[in-house]
C-alpha cells in the first residue's frame, strides 16, 4: 500500500480521466459499491486463489474466549471482507438493483481493491482496478464492444499496436475432455496449464504426472503440444483457431470466436488485433465462456484481462444473467503512459515578498483562478531556483513575481522550463 506525491497522483488522475472518457464514450456508466462485502459473498468458491488473499474482518464484540474458540474456523471471527476484485461486488449490485437498470447494463467502475500479496514490483496490497461489464447480453456483441472499448482506451493513452489473446472456456473444457482427463481433475489440470507460458510444455507434463492425472490423458495432451507444426501465419479467424485446437472442435464455439473478430474488424477498419490462443485460462472460476488478456509490444506481461461469466450474478438473484467483463490494469498501464501536459491551460506560481499585504495576494490569485488558471502562492526564499523546480515538477507552467501593489495587469508571466 503506497503514498503519493503531488506529481505522481496528478499523473494517475490524467491517466484515470482518459480511461473514465473512453470508457464513456462508447455507452458504459459509472457506478460505486462499498470497499466491504460480506464474508459469505467473498469466500462463495467463485474467486479463485484471490479468495486466499482476501483481507477478513474480524466481527465487533468477539472476546478473548470466542477468538480462541473460532482459531480454526475463519468464517466464525470474520462477517466482513474488503473486495480482491471489482466483479464479485458488481453482481451483488445488479442483484440487488436489476429493476432501476436498463434490460442491457454497461458498468464502469474504477476503485481500489486490496489482497493480502506478497509485495514486489507490479503487485501491492492495494491497487486500481478499471473494469468495464455488460450485464444482460449474451450475444457476441458484448464482447466486441468490450474488446473495441479497451482497444479504443490504449489508443488514446499513446499505447497504441495493443492485442488481445483470446481462449473461450468451453473450448478448454472440450479439449480437456477429448484428451480424457475426468470433470472431477479438470479445474487442476486447468491450473498446471495456466503455467504453460512459465514452464514450457516439458513442466506442465510433468506436474500433471505429479498431481497423479489420468496417465493416457496426460500422453494425449503431450502428444498434442509435440505435434509437428508449420510456421506459416494466420490471422485471426476460423484457420488459426481450428489449427490450434484438436480436430472435432464444436463449431458453435469457432463461430462464437470468429463472429467477435469479425464484428472488432468492423469497428477498427480492418484490423484485428485479436490472437487465439487455446492456453489461455486465466484463474478465476466463474468464467464460463470467452476470456481475454491484453498485450502490448513493450512489456512482456499482461496489461489486463477478463471473459464471461454467465453463472455468478444467478447465484445472487437465483435466475441466470449473461454477463461478460474487461479489466484494464491501471498500476501497470500508468507506469507505461507518457507524460501529458499538466491539465489547465495556466498552471501559475506567484512568488511574492514576505511583506506584500495578504489581501493583495489573495485578490491576485482569485483573479487568475477566476480566467481558468490553477495558482500556488510561494514566499520568495534564498533558493529560488529550487523552489521553481519543485512547482514545474508539481505541474506549474509559469511563475511571476508580486510586489506590494503589484495589479493583475502588472503580472509579467515567464515559462517554468
Amino acid at each position: 500500500m503506497r503514498d503519493f506525491l503531488p506529481a505522481d497522483k496528478a499523473r494517475r488522475e490524467r491517466v484515470l480521466a482518459v480511461i473514465r472518457d473512453r470508457y464513456r464514450a462508447h455507452g458504459f456508466d459509472e457506478i460505486e459499491t462499498p470497499v466491504m462485502e460480506d464474508y459469505d459473498r467473498l469466500h462463495a468458491g467463485i474467486g479463485g486463489d484471490n479468495e486466499k488473499l482476501a483481507f477478513n474482518v474480524l466481527r465487533r464484540g468477539l472476546d478473548a474466549d470466542a477468538i480462541r474458540s473460532g482459531a480454526d474456523d475463519p468464517a466464525a471471527l470474520a462477517d466482513l471482507g474488503l473486495r480482491y476484485d471489482l466483479t464479485v461486488p458488481l453482481a451483488r449490485f445488479y442483484a440487488s438493483h436489476r429493476a432501476e437498470l436498463p434490460t442491457v447494463f454497461r458498468a464502469i467502475q474504477i476503485a481500489p481493491v486490496w489482497r493480502a500479496e506478497r509485495p514486489q514490483k507490479g503487485r501491492y496490497r492495494q491497487f486500481v482496478q478499471c473494469d468495464i461489464d455488460i450485464i444482460g447480453d449474451a450475444t457476441g456483441r458484448a464482447e466486441a464492444e468490450l474488446v473495441v472499448a479497451t482497444l479504443d482506451t490504449l489508443d488514446a493513452l499513446g499505447l497504441e499496436g495493443g492485442t488481445i489473446r483470446i481462449n473461450d472456456r468451453r473450448a478448454l473444457d472440450w479439449m480437456l475432455e477429448s484428451f480424457g482427463f475426468t470433470a472431477d481433475e479438470r479445474p487442476g489440470v486447468l491450473i498446471t496449464i495456466d503455467k504453460l507460458d512459465k514452464i514450457g510444455p516439458d513442466g506442465v507434463t510433468a506436474e500433471l504426472r505429479e498431481r497423479g492425472a489420468t496417465t493416457a490423458a496426460v500422453d494425449a495432451f503431450e502428444a498434442f503440444l509435440r505435434r509437428p507444426q508449420t510456421l506459416e501465419f494466420r490471422p485471426y479467424g476460423e484457420g488459426q483457431i481450428r489449427k490450434a485446437l484438436p480436430e472435432g472442435v464444436p463449431d458453435e464455439i469457432v463461430a462464437d470466436l470468429v463472429a467477435i473478430g469479425e464484428a472488432v474488424a468492423a469497428a477498427r477498419g480492418g484490423d484485428v488485433p485479436l490472437v487465439f490462443d487455446p492456453f489461455l485460462v486465466r484463474g478465476m472460476g466463474y468464467y464460463t465462456g470467452t476470456i481475454f488478456e491484453l498485450a502490448h509490444p513493450s512489456v512482456g506481461y499482461s496489461l489486463g484481462g477478463g471473459g464471461r461469466y454467465d453463472g455468478m450474478i444467478g447465484r445472487f438473484l437465483g435466475q441466470e444473467v449473461p454477463a461478460v467483463g474487461f479489466s484494464i490494469g491501471f498500476e501497470r498501464i500508468v507506469d507505461l503512459v507518457a507524460d501529458g501536459e499538466a491539465g489547465a491551460d495556466e498552471a501559475v506560481v506567484l512568488v511574492h515578498d514576505r511583506d506584500v499585504p495578504v489581501g493583495e495576494l489573495v485578490a491576485l490569485k482569485a483573479a487568475l483562478v477566476g480566467r481558468g488558471a490553477r495558482v500556488r502562492l510561494e514566499q520568495r526564499t534564498k533558493n529560488l531556483k529550487g523552489l521553481l523546480e519543485r512547482a514545474a515538477a508539481d505541474g506549474y507552467t509559469s511563475f511571476a513575481t508580486v510586489r506590494t501593489g503589484t495589479t493583475l495587469d502588472e503580472l509579467e508571466l515567464k515559462p517554468l522550463d
